[in-house]
């Protein structure tokens, strides 16, 4: 199985976790990156007359923590998102800190492709994202890891 790995083969059971507070900023750039305007994410009165109560970030920003999670920790550099499958459970608000998490369900053995559990919570230990993702990592050459 290691011939198909550039670097060290993910364990079945094996965690990596990523935590970051969210800020009213991110909803700024995520709507510079996305065009996503929604009055959720903008308009305080429009937020609390929701089921929200109050405003809430975008659900890429939510998801974004899985992204370094995967990228940065486990299976690390080099690894891409082949296909997810999340749920959004809770909002997310500014001022929230929250933790990705993600665990080795299971691990190919033609191909460098794990399968991971996905969950995000919030800092009260809310689940406000769940679910499953598909990775590949591919080798990164010397000049890569150098940065």
């Amino acid at each position: 199985m290691t011939k198909t790995w550039a670097r060290e083969v993910p364990r079945l059971g094996q965690t990596a976790m990523r935590s970051r507070r969210v800020e009213q900023a991110d909803i700024e750039l995520f709507t510079k990156i996305s065009g996503d305007r929604n009055p959720l994410h903008y308009d305080p009165e429009a937020a609390r007359r929701s089921r929200f109560g109050e405003i809430v970030v975008q659900g890429g920003i939510t998801s974004a923590i899985l992204n370094a999670v995967v990228a940065e920790n486990l299976p690390g550099p080099g690894t891409v998102f082949l296909h997810t499958d999340w749920s959004f459970k809770a909002p997310v608000r500014p001022g929230d800190t929250i933790t990705g998490r993600v665990e080795v369900l299971e691990v190919r053995e033609d191909k460098p492709i794990t399968r991971l559990a996905t969950r995000v919570l919030r800092h009260d230990d809310v689940v406000v994202l769940d679910g499953s993702a598909l990775c590949y990592t591919m080798p990164l050459d010397d000049s890569a890891d150098e940065g």
